[in-house]
């Protein structure tokens, strides 16, 4: 019988493919050093404009022109809705994970989703939306107000199921949001591939969730 009650899951990069692989196509595509958008993302937040769309505080259209004026800021030039564009054709589901999901489901643990999102354009909801049903709990960013690693959407989303941090197990691809999610007692799986990522998380639960 496993220790835990419920497993989380990141989404870009873990549940779905990252966005950071089209990201760093379209640095390259532009000619921008690859990293350039991640670090502008980093350095802004939390008042930048990136970190704000994420939390529902600025509309699409308004992020285009603030992430591009962040950009420049800091010595480079992107167009913020090319770049956008290619995130939201590239961010497929991955099989493994969707199969995992629905066996840990049928082993009788509850199963949510944490998420740093935006509020989509108008008719252009994507596979975002389309996953929510697979989950006990989709908890976004967009509708919390609160983003990764921000402590509190960790403790949104233990609530919403139920569960203690010290019975859930959170999947995530990017190591400052599992620090903070493992400083409240959650068990972490960082997710470089779904097959190790897969392998480790059959480990803690005590039973077989990858192929």
């Amino acid at each position: 019988m496993t220790a835990y009650g419920a497993v989380f899951f990141d989404l870009g990069g873990v549940v779905l493919d990252s966005p950071l692989h089209a990201i760093a196509a379209y640095e390259g595509s532009i000619g921008i050093p690859v990293g350039t958008v991640n670090r502008v993302v980093v350095d802004t937040a939390p008042g930048g404009a990136w970190s704000r769309l994420e939390r529902g505080e600025i509309s699409m259209e308004v992020f285009f022109g603030a992430f591009e004026a962040d950009c420049l800021a800091a010595g480079e030039s992107l167009c913020a809705r090319d770049m956008m564009e290619r995130i939201a054709t590239s961010s497929g589901p991955r099989p493994a994970m969707l199969r995992a999901i629905q066996t840990i489901r049928d082993r009788g643990l509850r199963v949510g989703a944490i998420t740093n999102n935006w509020v989509p354009e108008a008719g252009r909801e994507g596979a975002v939306s389309e996953l929510a049903p697979l989950f006990d709990a989709f908890v976004e960013s967009s509708v919390e107000g609160v983003r990764k690693p921000d402590p509190r959407i960790y403790e949104i989303a233990c609530q919403r199921l139920g569960v203690a941090a010290a019975r859930a197990i959170f999947l995530d691809d990017i190591g400052a949001n599992l620090k903070a999610a493992r400083k409240l007692g959650m068990a972490t799986i960082k997710v470089v591939t779904p097959e190790a990522a897969l392998e480790e998380l059959s480990t803690l639960l005590g039973f077989d969730v990858a192929d």
